[in-house]
């Protein structure tokens, strides 16, 4: 049960994570100071490009854990 509750903690942390390199960082803080809203929209995209390859080798693992488990 416990291993389920960190599980689900640690899937909702995308929330407050923040993606961006040092380069993208400083050009959102300039957009921001300058009244942009272009900060929540790079982040949210940013976290979706990364999340792809992680869904892509979490299917992997998936499927070659349940060939072996046959």
């Amino acid at each position: 049960m416990i291993k389920k509750i960190i599980f689900l903690l640690l899937l909702m942390n995308h929330l407050w994570l923040k993606g961006q390199c040092a380069m993208c960082k400083a050009t959102v803080e300039s957009n921001a100071e300058a009244g942009g809203a272009l900060a929540d929209g790079l982040n949210e995209g940013i976290l979706y490009l990364m999340a792809f390859p992680y869904l892509i080798l979490g299917a992997i693992a998936f499927a070659w854990w349940r060939h072996e488990k046959k």
